[in-house]
């Protein structure tokens, strides 16, 4: 009974023609029904019942035609074995559709590749499944490793790639604890001795911008200062010089002061005065208008030729008071010299060292405060440029602590230590 509603149905199809039914394979089924052997033909009526045995033969289905206690003629099998082919295979080549011998097993692709080349495993046989899930475990195994390999890789590189940028921050020619140690050349913190000429720079340091050579790069602080038409930075033997030729094009200018003069600073600068000349030959100075707040570098002092350190004062007058400290006996021509220029605001004094010795000192009642910028290689003098410089210069540095005549020493043997060398605020070319 139904209701009246069509159910779906998928009728099931009907064999093809002549292919032996569900299951069997396709041709007319061999005389005697499959699984049996096939009798003669002469001896053998196709539509005789199937429950009598052949004529003439005198032995039921399942025996071989021919005498029961001899081996059929021409098979080479007693009674009781199959005939060639197997159990379950009929005589001769396999009808089409039939059955084959049994194939062994397809490689499998595994993941690094075809699966590996299994021996032919016989029809009936069970194949060694110890001997294929111990192959598994060890693809298993190697893929595990693979990966942890991979992680550890990865790993290392991010570690690399961490120290190598913790390492490139603190490069030396950037804001290198080395070069602040003192006018020593070498590169190494732990290095002593003067600024010998020899000696090798800081490795990849460049004196100037980037991306404007014509800048000397300030590599504490940020003022850098622009080079005149005929100031060059050239490369001699292993280290930088600012060059100087000691005319109106040769120099170099900030846009802003380099310290201010109503504090504590400390100047230093080592030098070559290539001039044989009297009269002044500055190295470094500020101020603008008619006059500079301070100059550092040599002039005639009672006619003869000295290192000076001379700043106008912020006294009031009609004529601007200038107090200057100098050396005596020392060489001011053709020879490197470390120069260090001292304003102690507190005790309200300027010093003058010379390659680490003091030369000399004064009191002063305060230093005239000018908007100026800072200068290398002249001085602003009654409204005009004075003092041009002739000869090279570098490791230039400004620091905003006052330097004691101990400090004073040992930055000119480059063992300031890092306690007591305060802090440097600009530094030029000093590599």
């Amino acid at each position: 009974m139904t209701d009246g509603t069509d159910r779906p149905h998928s009728p099931q199809p009907e064999p093809a023609p002549e292919s032996g039914g569900y299951g069997f394979p396709p041709g007319i089924p061999a005389p005697g029904g499959y699984g049996f052997p096939p009798a003669r033909p002469e001896q053998h009526d196709q539509h005789a019942p199937y429950d009598q045995p052949p004529p003439g033969d005198g032995h039921g289905y399942g025996y071989p035609p021919g005498r029961p206690d001899q081996p059929a003629s021409g098979d080479g099998h007693a009674y009781g074995y199959p005939p060639a082919g197997g159990y379950g295979y009929p005589p001769g080549p396999p009808v089409a559709g039939g059955f084959g011998p049994p194939m062994p097993f397809p490689e499998e692709p595994g993941p690094h590749g075809p699966g590996p080349n299994l021996p032919p495993v016989a029809f009936g046989e069970q194949p060694d499944w110890e001997a294929m899930a111990a192959r598994s475990a060890s693809e298993r195994r190697k893929k595990r490793l693979l990966m942890v390999g991979g992680a550890v890789t990865v790993l290392l590189l991010l570690a690399g790639g961490g120290t190598f940028f913790l390492l490139r921050d603190g490069k030396p020619g950037t804001n290198d604890v080395a070069d602040d140690n003192g006018p020593s050349a070498s590169a190494s913190p732990s290095a002593s001795g003067s600024p010998d000429p020899d000696a090798s720079p800081s490795k990849g340091y460049s004196p100037t911008v980037s991306s404007d050579v014509s800048l000397l790069r300030d590599s504490v602080g940020k003022t850098n200062i622009r080079m005149g038409p005929e100031a060059t930075v050239p490369k001699v033997t292993t280290r930088y010089e600012l060059t100087l030729k000691g005319n109106p094009n040769s120099y170099a200018q900030a846009t802003e002061p380099g310290v201010d003069t109503t504090k504590s600073f400390t100047l230093s600068a080592r030098v070559n005065n290539a001039s044989t000349a009297k009269g002044a030959h500055i190295v470094m100075s500020q101020g603008t208008g008619d006059s500079f707040a301070f100059e550092l570098g040599a002039d005639e002092v009672s006619g003869k030729q000295a290192w000076v350190f001379r700043v106008r004062t912020n006294e009031k007058g009609a004529t601007p008071t200038v107090v200057t400290v100098s050396s005596q006996g020392k060489r001011t021509t053709k020879t490197w010299t470390v120069l260090t220029a001292v304003h102690d605001a507190e005790k309200k004094m300027i010093h003058l060292y010379v390659e680490g010795k003091k030369a000399g000192e004064a009191p002063v009642p305060g230093i005239w405060q000018n908007s100026g910028p800072l200068q290398l290689g002249r001085a602003r003098h009654q409204d005009a440029w004075a003092g041009a410089f002739k000869g090279a210069m570098n490791y230039i540095r400004i620091y905003e602590s006052a330097f004691t005549p101990e400090q004073a020493a040992a930055y000119r043997k480059g063992q300031l230590d890092a306690a007591g060398r305060g802090t440097a605020t600009h530094a030029w070319v000093t590599g």
